[in-house]
């Protein structure tokens, strides 16, 4: 238990007898004194006035005013009847002196009246006798109770008083000549101290503290500094460039190869904090942005600099350091390592994939534009009719042909999205003109499922500012997806609505949804959800994406898994013509 505790409950526990105490001793003082004061006021009084009606009546021969005396102390007495038979003797008194005072010399009469009072006095006697006895019992009981309360109050003050200063000086005692110990370099001392409260508390900071100035101690300088060659050693020789900072942004360590790129000597970085750095090198600047604002998606984009005679690419990739200090359990941030990888082979790579597949895609459109106008020719009744089975393959064919032409077209932006070659041509273009043109263009495809399309966008929306044919292009798209995805004889649902200076496109459909783990791949280039058996290449999200982003807007997924998806894509609106 704690100390704290310990106390709260012993003192407080002394404080509520010594409440008690006082309140007991509150109630029997009390109760002695109401009946004190019901002897004096009620039995007294009544003796007081049985006295005096036996003067009055002794003068009643010789003192006119003896009968008046008499009847004012009987009215008293008749208004102080307290005691069991005091009402009836009263009442008699009454009966004989009104008796005794039409006639004031019958002898006998005052007899009666002397026998009454006398019978009055001898009730009020008893019981002042008994109320006597009452109060006796009551004052032992309050002394018996009061020993008792006091006995206890007495019983927990000696307990605090024999173990509170040993449990809090003898705990204080030991840490102190372990202390002692600690200071004349005896770093093995340790306090062990059974008890979980605040003494155990400092016992385990007194050994984690012992402990690690043992761990400095047994520690030798020429091993941290050999450790610390082997590191550095280790790092100079690293193909990658190499930055390390501490948790203060200050420049620890660079390697050779971070040196050649940054055109920097060591003196002029390492020791320096990166921010002041990054106003004077703009491959520090790029790399201090990664670190102070790592939310930046464009600081996950390769970094392009001119290295090694030729444009290069390299990766960055920053670690943070954390470690666990001796006797703690949580970690603690002392730094991070910026990693400089060089990707321009990869890059070199990506780049001639991408230039290949651009040749052959536009290469492929040549041929099967003219394999498409053959096909139209062979359909021409005019060149002359086909059989069934004929017109069966022409069919395939321009099916097949189709497929093709619209792969080889996605293939083209792709290339043209990766090579950073998009051409946009911004014009203030009104949204009914967009939406008309991606609803007339998926009009058949709605039908032949069939789905219905419903549009809903108010006719007096403000123009955006877009390229109208990408815009439409990327709208079909995703109209199209819905279409293929929505079940049979369903709806496909498409907004449009203003929101600020922002225009909100938003395809919904009906399908199976998305599943949650795939929605942060769904805008992969080539990437198909496992088991699709829709056709398509997998590039017409990416595309889209490349697209809206081109323009200034944001293309994003919502997606509830088994009820449907919704893709929505933000435009800027056209500023009115000054």
């Amino acid at each position: 238990m704690k100390i704290k505790a310990k106390l709260t409950i012993g003192v407080g526990l002394l404080f509520l007898m010594i409440l008690l105490l006082a309140l007991i001793s509150g109630r029997y003082i009390y109760q002695l004194k109401a009946d004190t004061a019901n002897i004096l006021k009620a039995n007294y009084n009544t003796l007081e006035y049985g006295r005096n009606m036996l003067l009055s009546l002794e003068d009643v021969a010789t003192d006119s005013t003896a009968l008046v005396a008499f009847a004012r102390n009987l009215r008293q007495q008749q208004q102080n009847v307290t005691e069991p038979g005091e009402k009836e003797t009263t009442q008699r008194i009454a009966d004989h002196f009104a008796e005794l005072q039409k006639s004031s010399d019958k002898e006998s009469l005052k007899s009666f009246i002397r026998k009454d009072i006398s019978e009055l006095m001898r009730l009020n006697m008893e019981a002042i006798e008994r109320k006597s006895e009452l109060a006796t019992s009551t004052s032992q009981s309050a002394i018996v109770v009061i020993s008792i309360v006091g006995t206890l109050c007495f019983i927990i003050a000696f307990v605090l008083l024999v173990n509170l200063p040993s449990n809090i000086a003898n705990p204080i005692r030991q840490l102190t000549a372990s202390i002692r110990q600690i200071a004349d370099q005896n770093y093995d001392q340790r306090v062990h101290f059974d008890k979980n409260n605040e003494f155990g508390e400092l016992a385990r900071s007194f050994n984690i503290m012992a402990e690690k100035l043992q761990e400095y101690s047994d520690s030798k300088l020429d091993k941290i500094l050999k450790g610390k060659k082997r590191i550095e050693a280790l790092i100079n020789n690293m193909h990658d460039a190499v930055i390390g900072i501490n948790e203060k942004r200050k420049v620890l360590f660079a390697n050779d190869e971070a040196l050649r790129l940054t055109g920097l000597q060591r003196d002029d970085l390492v020791g320096k904090n990166i921010q002041d750095m990054a106003v004077q090198n703009d491959l520090v600047r790029l790399i201090a942005r990664a670190i102070l604002q790592p939310g930046d998606l464009s600081g996950n984009q390769p970094i392009k600099i001119y290295a090694n005679r030729k444009e290069s690419y390299f990766e960055k990739e920053i670690v943070d350091i954390n470690i666990t200090p001796t006797g703690e359990s949580h970690s603690q941030f002392i730094g991070q390592v910026i990693i400089l990888k060089n990707i321009t082979p990869f890059k070199e790579l990506d780049i001639a994939k991408t230039n290949f597949i651009a040749t052959v895609s536009h290469e492929l459109k040549t041929p099967i534009s003219s394999i498409k106008m053959g096909l139209q020719l062979l359909g021409n009744k005019q060149v002359g009719d086909l059989n069934d089975e004929q017109q069966s393959l022409v069919e395939g064919i321009s099916e097949d042909a189709g497929r093709l032409l619209k792969i080889t077209s996605e293939l083209l932006n792709m290339t043209q999205a990766e090579s950073g070659m998009i051409q946009i041509n911004m014009t203030a273009t009104p949204v009914e003109e967009i939406v008309n043109y991606a609803l007339q263009a998926t009009k058949v495809a709605a039908e032949q499922k069939p789905v219905t399309i419903q549009a809903l966008f108010a006719t007096d929306l403000s123009p955006v500012l877009a390229d109208s044919e990408k815009t439409a292009w990327v709208l079909t798209n995703l109209i199209s997806n819905a279409i293929r995805y929505t079940h049979r004889n369903d709806a496909v649902e498409l907004s449009v609505e203003q929101k600020e200076q922002q225009m909100v496109f938003s395809v919904k459909d009906h399908g199976p949804g998305i599943a949650p783990e795939f929605l942060e791949k769904i805008f992969d280039r080539y990437f198909r959800m496992p088991q699709e058996k829709a056709e398509g290449t997998g590039l017409g999200l990416t595309i889209c994406k490349e697209f809206i982003e081109a323009q200034g807007g944001v293309l994003s997924v919502s997606s509830d898994w088994g009820l449907g998806s919704c893709f929505a894509f933000t435009l800027n609106i056209a500023e009115p013509a000054a």
